[in-house]
């Protein structure tokens, strides 16, 4: 039996992919905890929190044949856990304006796939923007929105000072907006803290 613990997220993600449950079992023990933090950080209720932790894991293992993480597997759990985080959101939202529950979901031909192709497009398009950023100014705007790093925290490694990091952060905005247009305000929801 081999020894999941010792494997690197890339050895797991390799195993998982060609269908080794064991591999699958130790991301989730790996990461599930930060999967439910991302969660129950920005829906405040532990309940939905786990349910999300569950959607993510179960979306990772239908999928793993044909998955394609770009940079790390924390990266890609912590956009699925975005995704899966608005998904439940605007689901909420629409469904109690309309006075609908859960039956209804079926019957109204929500199609949560094509949902998630349009969120994965739109994180495509702001990668791709985010990757043109000058270096200093992508990587400040990439620890502050995709590793939740206080701009404290940032100053403090860079070995800059914290109004340095406000202006890098604030450029990149400025840079995104003017390429991304009304697309923006939810790219940046995806990338929120």
């Amino acid at each position: 039996m081999n020894s999941y613990e010792s494997f690197s997220d890339v050895q797991l993600i390799f195993h998982m992919q060609h269908g080794d449950q064991g591999a699958f079992t130790e991301i989730y023990r790996r990461f599930w905890d930060k999967v439910f933090a991302v969660a129950y950080h920005r829906l405040a209720n532990q309940a939905e929190a786990e349910e999300v932790v569950q959607e993510v894991f179960l979306s990772l293992w239908k999928r793993r044949s044909n998955l394609q993480i770009q940079y790390s597997l924390r990266t890609y759990l912590s956009a699925a856990t975005k995704y899966q985080v608005i998904n439940k959101q605007s689901r909420g939202y629409s469904f109690a304006e309309k006075g609908n529950s859960l039956d209804d979901i079926a019957e109204q031909g929500i199609d949560t796939t094509e949902l998630w192709f349009s969120e994965r497009e739109l994180r495509q398009e702001l990668d791709k923007h985010i990757n043109e950023l000058p270096l200093k100014c992508r990587l400040i705007f990439k620890m502050s929105r995709e590793e939740y790093m206080s701009n404290a925290a940032i100053a403090e490694e860079l070995d800059v000072s914290e109004k340095t990091v406000e202006a890098h952060i604030t450029r990149a905005l400025k840079i995104l907006r003017g390429k991304l247009g009304a697309g923006l305000p939810l790219i940046l929801y995806l990338l929120s803290k």
